[in-house]
């Protein structure tokens, strides 16, 4: 099944994105192989290119290295991945604090909110 992409960010970006979330998360373990461009390529239903690009742009960030003709590997470096899953949630934290103070929310209501959301005493 292809991949729901948004028109307004380029294809390998949100590819590259995806497959820096699967590495942070850990569901592409740090030292594995990763899949080929061509089956990436095809399970997102994108030019090889465009993962090619996607590879390259995770490769500069030294979240991913290629291993001459077998393939393309997560790093065994701890420090690239806590830095990168650092970074994401950063991200993140941004966006959810952006987000909240347009709906009007200050910075304690929007921790209080979440303390309760925790604590699971909203819906």
């Amino acid at each position: 099944m292809p991949w729901d992409f948004d028109t307004s960010v380029p294809v390998y970006l949100q590819i590259a994105e995806t497959v820096r979330r699967r590495i942070v998360s850990g569901e592409y373990e740090r030292g594995s192989q990763l899949p080929s461009v061509r089956d990436l390529a095809v399970k997102a239903a994108v030019n090889p290119n465009t993962v090619q690009r996607a590879f390259m742009c995770l490769e500069n960030d030294g979240l991913i290295e290629t291993r001459g003709t077998m393939g393309r590997y997560v790093t065994d470096s701890l420090e690239s991945v806590e830095a990168a899953r650092e970074t994401l949630a950063q991200d993140t934290i941004g966006a959810f604090c952006r987000r909240m103070e347009a709906l009007g929310y200050t910075g304690e209501d929007t921790i209080e909110l979440l303390k309760k959301t925790y604590e699971g005493e909203t819906k």
